[in-house]
């Protein structure tokens, strides 16, 4: 099954509410690869690679968030494949 790679930016309020711990355990769940990591503008970078259906299913779920999270927006891009082999955080940018 081909895959793709999604590079999404999360708003709202996404820092401080253990966001992108759960964005690794969703991911994890869901067998997609990539990273996540805090922007300083206040919002959460993930890259996500892996088949059609469980990406978008992640980028659905990234929609609601943890329960704490407030997602206003979420703004995606086509990327490219960076050869990451599971999933993780990254230092914030």
């Amino acid at each position: 099954m081909a895959e793709i790679a999604v590079r999404v930016i999360v708003e709202g309020r996404v820092q401080g509410v253990g966001y992108r711990v759960w964005a690794v355990q969703e991911a994890w769940r869901r067998n997609v690869r990539g990273w996540v990591r805090n922007r300083r503008d206040g919002g959460v970078e993930a890259l996500l690679i892996g088949s059609e259906r469980r990406v978008e299913a992640l980028i659905e779920a990234f929609r609601q968030g943890p329960r704490a999270a407030r997602v206003t927006n979420i703004v995606r891009e086509p990327a490219s494949d960076d050869g990451t082999p599971r999933f993780y955080e990254q230092p914030t940018v």
